[in-house]
């Protein structure tokens, strides 16, 4: 368990926190047993990860009328080649079910293509078209030129930083998820 700080004002403490910070701050001031560091990292990045996604749709996906998840599908599928369902629904950080509805509609577009697994016929293999490689390859330079601006305000330092920190939130993520499934029994 870590040590946890002295009660203080968060809501003046810290002079760039946001608004919503602020309130949340307020609100669980007296609290003496928050980590508020680890809730303000934890929040925002899940405030930054549904901005950025949005910022994405709008600014960059919309014209092609694809979502954050079909664009996260054809760069999987770009950058790690032809994949089977279940281990796609994975890397794309969706559910089986959820990745079947973006795999129709991106195949429904001509964008991915389904085939049966020539090892397992009850699996099914995914891979891009040629419209689908072509779509990816012209969008990826601008979907990059915008997660260069949503850290415009980053020095390529604190960019790096930024990131690696991430990765060690990640790991910290896929240990307690790997320490819990051990110990859990899988239902039957």
């Amino acid at each position: 368990m870590t040590k946890r700080s002295a009660p203080v004002d968060r809501a003046t403490a810290e002079p760039d926190l946001t608004p919503a910070e602020r309130d949340v701050a307020v609100r669980v001031g007296e609290l003496h047993d928050v980590d508020f560091a680890a809730m303000a990292a934890v929040a925002n990045v899940y405030r930054v990860a549904g901005a950025v996604r949005n910022h994405m749709e709008r600014e960059v996906l919309r014209p092609d009328q694809l979502s954050w998840s079909g664009f996260t599908v054809l760069f999987v599928l770009w950058v790690w080649g032809d994949q089977e369902s279940r281990h796609l629904a994975e890397q794309c950080s969706v559910t089986k079910a959820t990745l079947t509805g973006i795999v129709s509609t991106l195949e429904g577009r001509g964008l991915v293509a389904r085939r049966p697994n020539p090892d397992d016929g009850r699996m099914v293999v995914v891979g891009l078209t040629n419209a689908g490689t072509s779509t990816i390859e012209r969008l990826f330079p601008k979907f990059n030129d915008h997660e260069a601006l949503v850290t415009k305000r980053l020095s390529e330092d604190d960019r790096r930083s930024l990131a690696h920190l991430l990765r060690e939130v990640l790991r910290s993520v896929e240990e307690l998820d790997a320490s819990t499934a051990a110990v859990t029994p899988i239902p039957q």
